[in-house]
């Protein structure tokens, strides 16, 4: 049984290749959807939220997706979709 888990735990850190911090910034008309929940379940992506900041006029989030760099796109290019403004992390804001 252990060994089955350990695989599978081997097989998950394979698939998670790339690693992104990033700033998100929700506008008025998404800020009550459950985006990075769905994010979750549309990609092959594990999501970290590190901090965040909502208000009914806007919302931010410093946000962690780790997998597949292809997955890793595709959920960002969705979260743009979405009116979501997607922008790179330039520091560690939080660190452990």
């Amino acid at each position: 049984m252990w060994s089955q888990i350990e695989e599978n735990m081997a097989k998950t850190t394979k698939a998670a290749k790339e690693f992104k911090r990033l700033w998100l910034t929700y506008p008025k008309k998404v800020i009550q959807r459950p985006a990075i929940y769905e994010l979750g379940h549309k990609f092959k992506v594990v999501t970290n939220i590190r901090q965040a900041s909502v208000t009914e006029e806007v919302g931010i989030v410093s946000l962690e997706l780790q997998g597949d760099r292809v997955e890793i796109k595709k959920a960002i290019k969705w979260l743009e979709g979405l009116g979501i403004k997607v922008e790179p992390v330039e520091i560690n804001v939080i660190e452990g």
